[in-house]
């Protein structure tokens, strides 16, 4: 027997594809701003005010490579955040997780691209400023960013998206990028 799904649902697939896509996207914007924003943007400046620490350590080599590992950084944040919303139809945080896995885009080199991102993005500007003590603090969301990983964010995976996460695991790496990007199912997010 034929039916038309949409006519069962109250506001119609197609509409309630979309309004799942707008929270994604909305409550993804959020998160960017509380978490990376704060970790990576703010906590930064309360320790070096964006000025240069040790001038020493901060000789024009090393601020460029500085500047390199945050612009490197900042667009890998972005494009990993824009396919949570829009491939996996969800949001990095738990309270909205993704409907579909995300393994395209920088995903096909590392498991953990947003997190590999911030802590760019924090060496990046400890190059910079010359800053050791920016250097420790990148130390603690290090940590943190590890033991949610493998404490929360994988055992969820693996429950959430069985086989397909398990193949995953296995081509990709959490932490060091591959040199090569992984060419796994073809059309998943």
């Amino acid at each position: 027997m034929n039916f038309d799904r949409q006519a069962f649902h109250p506001i119609g697939l197609r509409e309630g594809f979309g309004m799942r896509r707008a929270f994604a996207v909305l409550g993804t914007a959020i998160f960017l701003v509380l978490a990376p924003g704060t970790v990576a943007g703010l906590v930064p400046w309360w320790i070096t005010r964006w000025h240069v620490q040790s001038p020493a350590m901060a000789r024009l080599p090393v601020r460029l490579a500085g500047s390199f590992l945050v612009a490197a950084g900042i667009v890998v944040v972005l494009d990993s955040f824009a396919r949570f919303a829009l491939k996996g139809l969800g949001t990095p945080a738990p309270v909205f997780p993704t409907q579909h896995l995300v393994v395209s885009g920088f995903y096909r080199y590392v498991r953990n691209p947003m997190y590999v991102a911030v802590m760019s993005v924090i060496f990046g500007q400890a190059l910079i400023f010359g800053s050791v003590a920016l250097l420790g603090y990148a130390v603690v969301p290090w940590l943190a960013a590890h033991a949610f990983v493998v404490a929360y964010e994988e055992p969820k995976l693996r429950a959430s998206f069985g086989a397909e996460y398990t193949a995953f695991c296995a081509a990709v790496p959490p932490w060091i990028p591959r040199l090569t990007p992984w060419q796994g199912p073809v059309g998943t997010g």
